[in-house]
């Protein structure tokens, strides 16, 4: 719970700041979302590994995208942010970006 608390915080203290797109605010969003999208991942897709797609997922959402989802989420619109969630996993460089994750080490492999 407090673990949450302090995503809320840090979700709305970037909301508070001036859209600069630094790359200090963007490197906060991507922290700050990475257990909302996670979390989302591993809901939506029970038994995977949700760390890579959560990670390709992160790399291919702007820094207002992922503002977007922890805000949903802090609020407790899941819905919300589920669906972003689910349209940027569908977009052809995450989906590309997940196959590299899940099938290069077996291409390394000879597989």
């Amino acid at each position: 719970m407090i673990r949450f608390a302090s995503i809320c915080v840090a979700f709305f203290a970037m909301a508070a700041c001036s859209g600069t797109g630094s790359v200090g605010t963007d490197a906060i969003a991507r922290i700050a979302a990475k257990e909302v999208v996670n979390g989302i991942v591993q809901t939506q897709l029970p038994g995977v590994n949700a760390e890579p797609l959560t990670d390709c997922i992160i790399d291919q959402a702007s820094g207002a995208e992922l503002l977007q989802i922890g805000q949903a989420a802090a609020l407790g619109n899941n819905d919300q942010a589920t669906t972003s969630v689910l349209s940027i996993a569908q977009r052809p460089a995450t989906i590309q970006c997940a196959a590299q994750d899940v099938l290069g080490p077996l291409a390394a492999l000879g597989l």
